[in-house]
């Protein structure tokens, strides 16, 4: 039976917990994530579970933070002056908004504090710090949309 190798379009089925118990996200009801192994279109982590794997096969696999999506970065939280607001625009704590980068893109932020004076966004991936674990079913190698 064959492997599952750098290059190959696989499709997988998977569940991700926290270290808390807590699931964060999971394939049940949809269809399976497809992706190229190791063209970097999943975290480094996922992707080495993956490999090697055979269709039909199942493991449950710990991915540390480095493997995931990194360790929490101070240099990601940003202080913006109230004034530098778009006038009207809520942002209570919690609250998800975009900002533009000095490329022009968009990335997503969230409000993590505010006073009289300023909000302050993080920037970090929401998983940013966490050790994930994942529950995995390899259910094809190749071809097309998969159920």
């Amino acid at each position: 039976m064959a492997q599952a190798a750098a290059g190959d379009t696989v499709h997988i089925h998977y569940t991700g917990r926290l270290d808390n118990g807590t699931i964060f996200d999971a394939s049940e009801g949809r269809a399976p994530l497809a992706f190229e192994l190791g063209a970097g279109h999943v975290i480094p982590g996922f992707d080495r579970a993956v490999l090697g794997m055979v269709v039909g096969e199942e493991k449950e696999v710990r991915i540390e933070v480095a493997e995931a999506y990194g360790a929490k970065r101070d240099d990601l939280l940003f202080r913006i002056p109230l004034a530098q607001l778009p006038e009207g625009l809520e942002a209570p704590i919690g609250a998800q908004l975009q900002m533009s980068g000095q490329q022009g893109g968009q990335f997503p932020v969230q409000v993590v504090a505010s006073d009289d004076e300023a909000i302050t966004v993080d920037a970090n991936h929401p998983l940013a710090g966490e050790a994930l674990t994942f529950a995995l079913k390899l259910v094809a190698i190749g071809g097309g949309a998969v159920q």
